[in-house]
């Protein structure tokens, strides 16, 4: 059974508060200056990498693009345009797009079409 709080200090800072209106629940900032969603654009070349990475995986087979010159949100659909036209899953994490199995002159072609310089990196 868990004890109650003895003071509003003990329940770890502010409970409800309407002063500013609507929180982001990510940042906990007013949706108005919300910090989570801001457009980044990575730092970079502008040169997207495609290579095959195997290490440290299970010795499953990833594809891995990396430095892409777009926001956050628009590498969302990017990342899920490439798992389509792959067929496969995949992720993104951290900026970089990882796509399950190994479709390094596929993606080449895709990103190339797509307007992106783009070159293969690595063995």
């Amino acid at each position: 059974m868990a004890k109650k709080a003895a003071s509003f200090a003990a329940l770890g800072g502010l409970v409800f508060s309407t002063d500013a209106g609507r929180h982001c629940p990510d940042c906990s900032q007013p949706v108005a200056a919300c910090i989570c969603k801001q457009t980044v654009i990575p730092a970079g070349d502008g040169i997207a990498r495609v290579r095959r990475e195997s290490k440290g995986r299970g010795g499953k087979t990833v594809t891995t693009i990396s430095g892409v010159p777009l926001p956050i949100d628009a590498l969302t659909t990017l990342a899920t345009t490439l798992k389509k036209r792959c067929g496969t899953g995949g992720a993104l994490k951290d900026g970089i797009i990882e796509i399950q199995g190994d479709h390094v002159e596929l993606l080449l072609a895709e990103l190339i079409k797509l307007g992106f310089k783009a070159k293969k990196s690595g063995g």
